[in-house]
């Protein structure tokens, strides 16, 4: 069955203004960021987006099936930088990665979602589909790196991928300063580059050896 253009069936069955979702999932992302999500309830979610309780409820049964949905929406795939060397695709890639108009935003929704995360697997499974956009990218521009000839291909690409934003949340975390392009471009340079260099070295498999005859 079609459904005309702005609007969809909600769970009554009656159509809905689909218009005014991405603002209900904007107000409960934001509510998450501020209070975190063991505070956040459907009423502050309502007040939050200027609509009514039952409208929210027409769109989402529980406050689990608006937050997963908010972030299942939130994910966005770019386009991988391509300039025609390794440094410079991670330089490309963690700039635009680390720049915005709010840098924190995600550190800060992980924060205010931990409790929640470690109880709930449906909301840890709807929260992982924002890191592997970005994890997929460095991968690819891993494997393009490694078709150049300028590295041997790693072990574990996928570890490889998890640096650097693992070590942008340690630094909100455990500093309370914020990712930026400049901690991109440091990362790069002290971790990541020398990392992937370091596998590609044959002595670094050859150093990992024992001695014949030790």
């Amino acid at each position: 069955m079609s459904v005309s253009q702005g609007s969809e069936r909600g769970h009554g069955g009656r159509s809905r203004d689909i218009s005014r979702d991405d603002v209900l999932r904007r107000a409960a992302l934001d509510l998450v960021t501020e209070i975190g999500y063991d505070r956040m309830t459907m009423d502050a979610v309502a007040a939050r987006a200027g609509a009514g309780k039952a409208t929210v409820y027409r769109r989402w049964s529980n406050k689990a099936e608006l937050v997963g949905d908010a972030l299942a929406h939130e994910r966005v795939d770019g386009e991988v930088p391509d300039t025609g060397s390794l440094r410079g695709d991670l330089a490309a890639l963690g700039g635009y990665l680390f720049s915005g108009q709010d840098p924190f935003y995600k550190a800060r929704l992980i924060t205010g979602m931990a409790s929640a995360l470690l109880a709930d697997a449906e909301l840890r499974q709807a929260f992982a589909t924002l890191a592997p956009p970005a994890e997929r990218a460095v991968v690819t521009i891993i494997d393009r790196a490694v078709a150049r000839g300028e590295i041997a291909a790693p072990a574990d690409p996928a570890l490889m991928a998890a640096i650097l934003p693992a070590l942008g949340l340690h630094r909100l975390i455990f500093t309370g300063a914020g990712p930026d392009p400049d901690y991109a471009a440091a990362v790069i340079d002290n971790v990541l580059l020398p990392v992937l260099l370091a596998s590609s070295a044959p002595e670094s498999h050859e150093s990992t050896r024992p001695a014949r005859g030790a």
